[in-house]
């Protein structure tokens, strides 16, 4: 009976003919497999060679289940041993356990317990907060707002019988005839935000189809278009709240900054590890896909009304875990709110064929694994076109593209956007190193108030200081500098920021390859030869060819290292030292820079800058400026930031020389010994 079936179900497989029906005998058999393969293990009376056959034969049925599910990927979810186990699987394990002439067992028996000792239950975490919160609302009721807006299902006419999703595939190969790949958009609205800040008006037509309705979005920008602050607006144009925000972990503070920038009055919370430290009451929940597994379960229960997935080619491999967490929780909360909105944000929708797309549709609901869902079935239908009609394909390109694919490149819109801008990316230094980091900072703020306390109790004057003497202050800061010039002391402000430059290495080089895959040439600038060999490590094993700038290389070797990254369409990254190739050259293949290590003054950062910001530059330039968090890496960029508005104001009139990388230096000190002082 088990073969009987089981070939069954293998025959609809290869016809294509995936019904829900073939996926509860699918899931059957392989329920009545396991049980009948313990069964006859556990039978005393049998011999042991009838044990064997047997066995053998359950071995050949579960050999066509295995062969089934790699044909049809998606049964191998009913495989899992915390697969759902519907009510229909459940009649039929007792439906076939009867016609066998066997005594079904009771109903729980036939379900499959996942146990505490599965990998998959070992992993799943639910924070406190999130248990809290919980509580405080246990009765989440379905949104049910938007449903008079759904449009009736489809009825399928002439497509019923089309195998439709290669010829959409095809339609972005063969039918594009120089058309745009973006969505019609509304003219742009108000471009001032909550925050008070201005939106650029390509952001702001994004934002008006949000609010105007639209709930898919692929979002397809150049990097340095403002994908983030778009989705973050879209959401509060829709109210999609709370929102979900999957994300690469070299982002994820960043996406929590952002918040804070454009939707003020929104709480973001980032889950790190298990999520003990996340506040379950948040607007925003912003996860990476690194730890996604552990939380899957309790964030398809929370409620969300919208997500967003950023660097969205990252699913593209349906078959990873990371893909397949993130179209399960898609679909959860599709079927727990109506029309929400979820926006894939990718400046590479297409890595190596346009198969790539076909997850994130999936994710955006416009198709399933097999067809397209019911309002991109629709459109289709409405053109009255088959795949046998040559005119099917640009219409059927514009029919997907009109669900919500926006795709915008810097030339196109040069005018919204500065000629070169300087965009900061905040790291978490989350690793053993970031920890050593911040003792190290600690450390150095302890010797300091030491020293200042000393100089205190020394003072002979009789003069006492009315809270923190801040010309004290200045003069331990400037000993401190002093000594770390002549590497008098140890943990001195030059070897912490080392360190800290050593600890973003791979970070920044990870990011700068997301660069080189979705936006072209990327030069990547540091100031330790360490950092530059983590990188180029970090290249190497991504598959990323490389040149190298450094100061050691002969004239003729640099020349060649830029002529490679110049007219090689290979080679994607010039990793370049901050010193040695920040003036001279001429970089402006690229318009993308990542400064993986912040230099002491402004002018170094420009001169960096202007090797691809330069006569002959086609597109706005943006320079990535990687920062650690919380540490003196944080400070030290505010500082460069605050001596280059001085400088522009000195050139404009005063006789002030401003911005040496000694003021610097010595008010990053300054600024790391008044806040230790004010938390005593």
């Amino acid at each position: 009976m088990l073969a009987r079936a089981v070939r069954a179900v293998e025959a609809s497989v290869n016809r294509g003919s995936i019904s829900p029906s073939v996926r509860t005998k699918f899931q059957s058999v392989a329920l009545l497999v396991r049980q009948e393969r313990a069964r006859v293990k556990s039978d005393s009376s049998a011999g042991e060679a009838q044990k064997a056959e047997m066995l053998k034969r359950l071995d050949g049925i579960a050999m066509i289940l295995a062969q089934t599910s790699v044909r049809e990927p998606s049964l191998l979810a009913l495989l899992a041993d915390d697969a759902v186990v519907s009510s229909d699987t459940r009649a039929m394990v007792r439906a076939m356990l009867t016609d066998a002439g066997l005594e079904a067992p009771p109903e729980e028996e036939t379900r499959p317990a996942p146990t505490p000792t599965t990998p998959a239950a070992e992993k799943r975490v639910v924070p406190q907060s999130v248990m809290q919160r919980q509580l405080a609302n246990p009765f989440l009721a379905p949104d049910f707002s938007a449903a008079a807006a759904q449009p009736a299902a489809p009825r399928t006419r002439h497509l019923a019988t089309w195998e439709l999703l290669e010829p959409l595939f095809r339609s972005f190969e063969e039918a594009t005839g120089g058309d745009s790949a973006c969505m019609p958009l509304p003219e742009p609205g108000d471009l001032r935000v909550l925050s008070g800040r201005e939106l650029m008006p390509h952001q702001s037509r994004v934002i008006a189809a949000a609010a105007a309705g639209h709930r898919t979005f692929l979002l397809a920008d150049e990097p340095g278009l403002g994908k983030t602050a778009q989705a973050l607006l879209a959401a509060e144009a829709a109210n999609a709240y709370p929102l979900l925000c999957v994300v690469p972990n070299v982002v994820k503070t960043n996406w929590a900054r952002e918040v804070g920038i454009w939707t003020a009055n929104r709480k973001p919370t980032v889950i790190h590890g298990n999520g003990d430290t996340i506040d379950g009451f948040a607007d925003v929940v912003i996860v990476n896909y690194e730890v996604l597994d552990r939380h899957v379960g309790w964030i398809g229960d929370f409620g969300f009304r919208g997500m967003v997935v950023d660097e969205a080619h990252f699913i593209k491999n349906k078959t990873s875990q990371r893909s397949q967490h993130v179209l399960e929780l898609a679909e959860r909360i599709r079927n727990r709110s109506v029309r929400p909105l979820l926006m894939a944000l990718t400046g590479t929708p297409l890595i190596n064929d346009i198969e790539d797309f076909q997850a994130i549709w999936e994710f955006l609901g416009w198709i399933d694994a097999k067809k397209p869902r019911s309002e991109l079935m629709a459109r289709l239908e409405e053109t009255g076109l088959t795949p046998i009609d040559r005119e099917f394909y640009p219409a059927a390109r514009r029919c997907v593209i009109d669900m919500g694919i926006v795709r915008r490149r810097k030339v196109d819109v040069a005018a919204d956007i500065p000629a070169r801008r300087i965009a900061d990316l905040p790291v978490e230094l989350e690793d053993k190193l970031g920890k050593s980091i911040r003792q190290a900072e600690q450390r150095l703020a302890k010797r300091m108030v030491s020293r200042y306390e000393a100089a205190l109790e020394a003072r002979t004057s009789g003069h006492i200081a009315d809270g923190i003497d801040h010309d004290l202050v200045r003069l331990i800061a400037t000993r401190e500098r002093k000594e770390a010039t002549n590497s008098k002391t140890e943990g001195n402000v030059f070897g912490l920021m080392r360190k800290i430059g050593q600890s973003k290495a791979v970070l920044a080089a990870d990011y700068a390859a997301q660069l080189a895959r979705s936006a072209g040439k990327v030069v990547f600038f540091a100031k330790h030869i360490d950092v530059m060999d983590a990188a180029e490590e970090t290249f190497t094993k991504a598959g990323i060819r490389f040149s190298s700038i450094r100061g050691d290389q002969t004239s003729a070797a640099r020349q060649k290292q830029v002529d490679a990254f110049t007219n090689d369409p290979e080679v994607s990254v010039a990793v370049c030292s901050l010193t040695a190739a920040g003036v001279g050259i001429n970089l402006q293949v690229a318009s993308n820079i990542v400064l993986a290590e912040l230099s002491w003054t402004d002018a170094e950062q420009t001169q960096a800058i202007d090797r691809c910001h330069r006569i002959g530059q086609t597109e706005p330039v943006t320079a990535w400026r990687i920062i650690a968090a919380q540490t003196l890496d944080a400070r030290i960029a505010e500082l460069i930031d605050s001596k280059a508005g001085l400088a522009a104001r000195a050139l404009d009139g005063s006789d002030e020389e401003v911005s040496s990388s000694v003021d610097v230096q010595l008010e990053a000190l300054v600024s790391l010994l008044t806040d230790a002082l004010q938390n005593r």
